[in-house]
């Protein structure tokens, strides 16, 4: 009998096979491509593509495994098959036979066995730093030609790479982060996040990856499942993770969904005519309109992203698994949910609850841009004011980046600076768990927290050093440690560029001592020399310790990280000038005479009754 390999959407699954003779194909695609036998969640949903495939005959005899729904919607070309999978199955080839008219398919369907504990899937935690690439813009490894060649011929868009171009595709793959997984494990981050990775088959190239249009194929142009696996292993083998940015609010108008839906109400707004309002002060609003709420949740993100409905069921099983086959068939150890709460909140409560049920010790992080705090914490799992547990572990604080400035440029006095940052924690008590708050300056959908190049980094210097020792998990902007700078403005290319030394052609290289200024290799070591400390001996009493502070005075704040009899604190002076200070406010914390390491000089530290401190300058002091 002749074996036939099995595409999915064009894609090589390398799992299910179609076996058989039939005259014209009955089956043509099947996702996910393979599962596991084992899982905490027993029913599989497989979703069947084919021509008329709905008023096909099925049927299937494995031992262990009984075909619970059989399931068609709207469209002829899709059939759900609910399987109920027992704990006494064994891992195998199933075999799913279809009839249509005289054609007669087997699909040859794969259940693997579990290859590790689900306990043993590891979060990231406010013990990481978070490393955030954007895979195009990041580096070009070495990949296959004549791969590379084969797979542009697949794609419906096969957009090729313009570096001169702020918003075309450059080039970058996941060879280029595997190539400099060493620089980043050096630097001292201990988690990649990655921007979406997956296949973005649409007009104008999508080099950013938010507009899905296959959920189990990585973009050729970034290389293959292989690739994308091997980088996990990679990155795992030197102790770091890696955080799956994922997008299921939308998909690309390029997906086959988009031009043959499975059901009717697959899609919000079908047609397409409503965009959303991007006012997501409508979903905790007691008194909002019809009208206004769903036009925030239900239309469509831009007009080549339809909004999909987590309210149908079957799509939401689908998401479900998808998330659940990347983590347990590439390891990774987190999730970015893109648009949180433009989604259905019920579906995406569900989603997550269905994740953190197979994966324990997982975590996720979605994305919920707010421009304050009670907003942000709406979302957080277990948060009181909302009627609905989100089920969502760690949610954005974007307050950070969008008030940075206001922070860490502004001179500090009685209203202004630092002591904007000290009333923004102050706030804290809305969030169930501060502690599993993602804390940034800048990502790849803001300005760069540095408009332009910096004279002098002192502003720079007190961010970064917040970022590391405060509450939360920290989250750097690839770049940041280069001292990348820009605006939005005109283009959100202009926030995203090559990294110098990433590409074929590059005359210098930043990956390097040798191709920085002696203004970026200041940088990059002050930020080395913080997330080493951060991630060796400081690591629990930053990830764990209990945070007080200290209204700024004098232009001075200061904050104390506790754990046991480890002590670390931190003093930032947020004015432009040597500033000489009276410490009696800090006695509690820091008595007369005592002596501390400041790990940013290296030097011992006497407390006294009054201290100096140089412009912008940071104090990391530790007793241990």
């Amino acid at each position: 009998m002749k074996r036939l390999t099995l595409f999915s959407c064009g894609i090589l699954t390398g799992a299910a096979s179609l076996l058989g003779a039939a005259k014209a194909p009955i089956v043509t695609n099947v996702e996910p491509p393979y599962w596991w036998t084992g899982m905490a969640n027993d029913t599989l949903q497989v979703m069947v593509t084919g021509p008329d495939i709905a008023k096909a005959e099925v049927a299937v005899n494995y031992p262990g495994v009984r075909l619970a729904q059989n399931v068609t919607l709207d469209s002829p070309n899709y059939r759900f098959l609910y399987f109920v999978i027992s704990p006494q199955a064994k891992p195998g080839t199933m075999d799913i036979k279809f009839s249509l008219g005289k054609n007669r398919q087997t699909v040859a369907y794969e259940l693997k066995a579990r290859d590790r504990k689900p306990e043993e899937y590891v979060g990231f935690d406010a013990s990481d730093v978070l490393y955030l690439v954007m895979p195009d813009r990041f580096a070009q490894g070495a990949a296959n030609e004549e791969q590379l060649a084969k797979a542009y011929e697949k794609l419906n868009h096969p957009v090729k790479p313009d570096r001169a171009d702020p918003n075309g595709r450059h080039g970058g793959n996941i060879r280029g982060i595997i190539d400099h997984l060493d620089y980043l494990d050096t630097l001292g981050v201990t988690a990649i996040w990655s921007c979406p990775v997956l296949e973005n088959d649409m007009p104008g190239g999508s080099y950013h990856g938010y507009a899905t249009t296959n959920y189990y194929r990585i973009d050729p142009r970034f290389g293959t499942n292989d690739d994308w696996n091997e980088m996990v292993a990679e990155t795992q083998k030197r102790g770091m993770k890696v955080v799956m940015d994922m997008i299921f609010n939308h998909c690309g108008v390029a997906h086959p969904w988009v031009e043959d839906a499975p059901a009717v109400d697959w899609f919000n707004h079908p047609k397409g005519d409503v965009l959303t309002n991007f006012r997501l002060s409508t979903i905790h609003d007691p008194y909002v309109s019809d009208y206004d709420l769903d036009h925030t949740v239900n239309g469509w993100f831009v007009s080549a992203m339809p909004d999909l409905n987590q309210r149908n069921p079957h799509l939401m099983k689908y998401l479900i698994q998808n998330s659940i086959w990347w983590i347990e068939s590439s390891k990774i150890n987190g999730i970015r949910m893109d648009t949180y709460p433009y989604a259905d909140m019920e579906g995406m409560a569900s989603w997550a609850k269905e994740v953190l049920r197979e994966y324990p010790n997982f975590n996720i992080v979605g994305e919920c841009w707010y421009g304050n705090e009670a907003g942000s914490a709406f979302w957080q799992r277990g948060n009181k004011m909302n009627p609905r547990n989100t089920e969502l572990p760690t949610v954005m604080d974007f307050k950070i980046s969008i008030d940075g400035h206001k922070y860490f440029d502004e001179e500090t006095d009685p209203w202004n600076g630092l002591n904007h940052l000290y009333d923004h924690l102050a706030l804290d008590y809305l969030y169930p768990d501060p502690q599993k708050v993602l804390t940034f300056v800048d990502n790849h959908d803001t300005d760069r927290f540095l408009l332009k190049e910096p004279e002098d980094l002192g502003s720079w210097k007190q961010a970064m050093a917040f970022l590391l020792t405060s509450r939360g998990i920290p989250q750097l902007y690839y770049g940041t440690e280069l001292l990348m700078n820009g605006s939005k403005e005109g283009s959100d290319g202009y926030v995203r560029r090559d990294v110098p030394g990433g590409f074929p052609g590059d005359t210098i290289s930043a990956f390097t001592p040798e191709g920085r200024t002696e203004l970026q290799n200041e940088a990059w070591f002050y930020l080395q020399r913080l997330l080493q400390w951060r991630r060796g001996e400081a690591n629990e009493v930053i990830a764990k310790g209990s945070l007080k502070h200290f209204m700024p005075q004098n232009g001075v704040y200061a904050y104390q990280r506790k754990l046991g009899d480890k002590e670390v604190t931190v003093l930032l002076n947020g004015t432009d000038k040597h500033n000489k200070v009276t410490m009696e406010r800090t006695l509690e914390i820091l008595p007369y005479g005592l002596q501390l390491r400041d790990i940013v000089s290296g030097k011992e530290v006497t407390i006294e009754p009054e201290m100096t401190f140089g412009p912008r300058q940071v104090m990391i002091l530790q007793n241990f």
